[in-house]
């Protein structure tokens, strides 16, 4: 079975284009026209994944994006905007999003990044990981720090299991962007920087350690713990 993508983009000719060029890429394809259709669409039905336009009418984009993160929090979502602007892609990127692209962009670079966010996580036997007080459990997609649930976005946990799965181990950002967002070096974007930001933040309010240590020039590592 292909898998389904809703696609909610108001202008009839993108909308169009996406639904014909999404399709020639084996995927089976929802859409609709404003905010609350998409909405409705993306609770009743089964749909994998979300390409969700900021500019809608009716109920925005990042309305859309909150009301799903709290209905469909495993839903992933990626934005398209026209708006430049990095607090734009960073108010998407912190409402829940896993990825952004900005139009105009060419639909073979959308079909791989909707490819890289529904990859199945690496095969293993194992489906619980430990570090510390930190306790991540794959199956259920759940994060517990202390004892506490951590509440994580599907990219903030995709992001801590990879930086786990390598620990005591300098990543650098382009190893973190390709793994986690699927895509190779873009000289533009902060985001790994941004989601680094977010974990460290819930980590200590979590009361836990925060063992994501900076490697100036280089990256990130994920320091190993008793």
């Amino acid at each position: 079975m292909n898998p389904a993508v809703l696609v909610i983009e108001d202008e009839p000719g993108i909308l169009d284009f996406l639904e014909r060029g999404l399709r020639a890429h084996d995927f089976d394809v929802l859409s609709a026209a404003d905010g609350e259709s998409g909405m409705e669409l993306a609770l009743r039905g089964d749909v994998d994944l979300v390409v969700l336009d900021v500019m809608l009418p009716g109920r925005d984009g990042l309305q859309v994006l909150a009301d799903l993160r709290q209905s469909k929090p495993g839903l992933p979502v990626i934005i398209l905007t026209a708006l430049r602007e990095v607090d734009q892609r960073v108010s998407g990127l912190d409402a829940g999003a896993v990825d952004y692209l900005v139009k105009p962009f060419s639909l073979e670079e959308l079909a791989a990044r909707i490819r890289a966010q529904l990859r199945v996580a690496d095969q293993s036997p194992t489906t619980t990981m430990r570090a510390g007080e930190l306790e991540v459990d794959l199956l259920e997609r759940a994060v517990r720090c202390a004892g506490e649930p951590l509440r994580l976005t599907t990219t903030e946990f995709e992001l801590l299991v990879y930086l786990m799965r390598n620990q005591g181990r300098v990543l650098s950002r382009e190893q973190i962007l390709r793994a986690v967002w699927g895509y190779d070096h873009d000289p533009g974007t902060n985001v790994v920087d941004v989601y680094i930001g977010y974990l460290r933040r819930k980590l200590v309010h979590s009361g836990g350690a925060v063992p994501i240590t900076t490697v100036r020039s280089v990256g990130y590592r994920f320091d190993e713990l008793d």
